[in-house]
This record gives structure tokens, sequence and C-alpha cells, in this order.
């Protein structure tokens, strides 16, 4: 019976794209931004997705990492659901949001058409020493505080920190923890709060998990995050163990072997 109580999880990035990179969802797309950034729902006019193309199943087999970019008016907003934790996950999205700001100019662009870039990463592991399961990050002077422009930020919103207790007036915290249910018990109380936004966005979730083809994407796309936590583990563990140029070598063997890219090595064996 508890199995069958079981959803597919909304926090499954190919689940989560499924639902916020279609056009048609807008609206919900839309009232998510607005209840994570905090933002007027009234001030998102237009949303403009770039990068909503289904990957191949056969991707679904191998280490991948799937992100969201869209227009949202006159900002840019990224957002990347990471399951598993990597090393330098922090300098990595820092790269990453340089890259998207820096796409965006054209060049003979002048400075100033360089538009807002927001990166939103949802994580489903402790990345910061805090109770505070948002984290939202800017460029700033160290002693005065002054903000040296606007058109940075980045945010983390850390799944292991989130209770399970839906609070009706806390829109950031229902829309991630909606992202984080795994039950049909989570959804009703969810449902309970009575918030037409994200009600919602249960029918859609509902329609996804009554999908046959989408619950077996999602259980290859789960089955491939364990396998890519267990190579983490393993290579830790083995690098750390041999702490030879020949176990090292080993051990890059066998990521390549199992589909892991150059960059993704790099991160694993550069811890410790």
């Amino acid at each position: 019976m508890a199995d069958e109580r079981r959803i597919i999880k909304l926090k499954l990035d190919i689940i989560f794209k499924q639902m916020f990179g279609d056009a048609k969802n807008e609206s919900v797309i839309a009232n998510f931004l607005s209840g994570i950034l905090e933002i007027p729902r009234g001030s998102i006019k237009k949303i403009i997705m770039e990068n909503v193309e289904l990957v191949p199943d056969y991707h679904f087999g191998k280490f991948c990492r799937l992100d969201l970019k869209m227009q949202v008016d006159d900002k840019i907003v990224n957002i990347e659901m990471q399951l598993n934790n990597h090393n330098n996950f922090r300098e990595r999205t820092l790269y990453y949001w340089s890259r998207v700001y820096s796409d965006e100019l054209k060049e003979s662009d002048d400075y100033g058409k360089l538009r807002d870039t927001i990166c939103i990463n949802i994580v489903n592991f402790n990345l910061f020493d805090c109770e505070s399961f948002h984290s939202h990050f800017k460029v700033m002077e160290k002693e005065r505080h002054e903000v040296l422009t606007d058109t940075f930020a980045i945010h983390f919103f850390e799944l292991k920190k989130l209770g399970k207790n839906p609070d009706k007036n806390n829109m950031m915290k229902l829309w991630l923890q909606l992202v984080n249910a795994e039950t049909e018990e989570e959804l009703e109380m969810l449902e309970n709060t009575g918030v037409k936004e994200i009600r919602e966005a249960i029918v859609i979730l509902r329609e996804l998990n009554a999908d046959e083809k989408m619950r077996q994407l999602a259980f290859t796309r789960e089955k491939a995050i364990r396998d890519e936590a267990n190579a983490i583990n393993s290579a830790r563990a083995e690098g750390i163990a041999e702490g030879r140029a020949e176990g090292i070598a080993s051990v890059v063997e066998k990521l390549k072997a199992r589909g892991m890219s150059d960059e993704e090595i790099n991160e694993i064996l550069s811890d410790g």
C-alpha cells in the first residue's frame, strides 16, 4: 500500500522540466517564479522558454544534468535541479552564471545591454552551514554592503532543510515542498492549504504521474542518479584510499566507462 501512495518526484529534473518547461503551463511557471523569488505575480508579464526540448531517452542511462533557461520579461532566469552533491558546486554555479550572462551580449553590443541574470539552484543536499533553506547571493562591497550591480543574483534552495508541515502564508516554502513531495499524503497536505496556485500545479503533477511513459522515464532517470551517486562515493573512497597515480587512473577509467565526462571526473577527484 505504501508503494501505491508514492508518486513520481517533481524534483527529478526530467519531471521538473515537463511541468515548468512547457509553454502551455506559463501561468504555473509564473506562479512558481513569483513564489520562490518573492516577486509580485503581476510584475511577470511574459515568459519565453529557451531550451524546452526533451532529451532523447538514451541520455537517461548516462550521467547528465538538465537545466531550464527562460526569459522572464527583461531578465534571464536559469533553473537547475541537482540531486547529487558534486564537488565545487558553488564554483560551478558561479561559472555557469557568468556563461549565461555573457552569452546574451553580441560582439557589437554595448555592455549596457547586459540583462539581469538570475540562477536558481534547487539542491537535494545540504550545501551551507546554516538552518535556512534559502540562500540569496549578490555582489556587494565588503564594508559598506553597497551592491555593485543588480544584474547578478544566485539563489540556492536546499530541500533537505524543509519541513513537512505546509504554511499557506509562505509561498516560497509551499512551492519547494511541492518540488520535494514523494507521496500522495504530502500532496494532500499541500492541497489542504487551499492555495489555488499550488493546487493547479498538483493537478499537472498528477497527470504526469498517471502517464505510464513518464513513470518509466522517471524510473530510468532515478536509477541513473543512484548510479551517479554510487560512482561519486566509490571514486572518492578509492581515490583517498589508494592515493597513488595508478589508483587515480584506475578510478578515472571506471568513471569514463560509466559515462561520466572529464569535467565531472575532475570535480569528483578534486576533493580531499
